[in-house]
């Protein structure tokens, strides 16, 4: 996503209650990674391993993650808190049983990696949350 419509985000953002002090870039990264997730998990669900299903919940997690930050009207902190933890553990899930076979797999590697940075950028939205309230 571009400077322009996060700036234009920003300024929605800064009348919703408890949203203040959101860090643009936080919540930039958190969204660039999780659309990242939603397309190796995508790509990954195609490989007819067992981790399947599971990738293609991630890839949904992810998505619906992504669009609620970009459509925050009605979005409380509780709200996104819940939905960062909802994704954090789906992607835990994908991580781990696309590890199973990450050695054989370079897409299940590929898609493992890209779980483990989605997760790191949801908790880092989520300290920056936790360190403005």
């Amino acid at each position: 996503m571009d400077a322009m419509m996060m700036g234009a985000m920003s300024k929605d953002m800064m009348s919703m209650p408890g949203m203040e002090s959101m860090d643009m870039a936080v919540m930039q990264a958190c969204m660039d990674a999780c659309s990242a997730c939603e397309q190796a998990c995508t790509i990954c669900s195609t490989q007819m391993h067992d981790c399947a299903p599971a990738c293609m919940n991630c890839a949904d997690m992810c998505n619906t993650m992504m669009r609620s930050m970009m459509r925050m009207q009605g979005m409380t902190p509780a709200s996104m808190m819940a939905m960062l933890d909802a994704c954090i553990a789906m992607c835990q899930t994908c991580m781990d049983m696309c590890m199973e076979h990450a050695d054989m797999s370079a897409v299940c590697k590929m898609c493992a990696q890209s779980c483990q940075a989605c997760m790191d950028a949801c908790m880092a939205m989520k300290d920056m949350m936790m360190a403005s309230a």
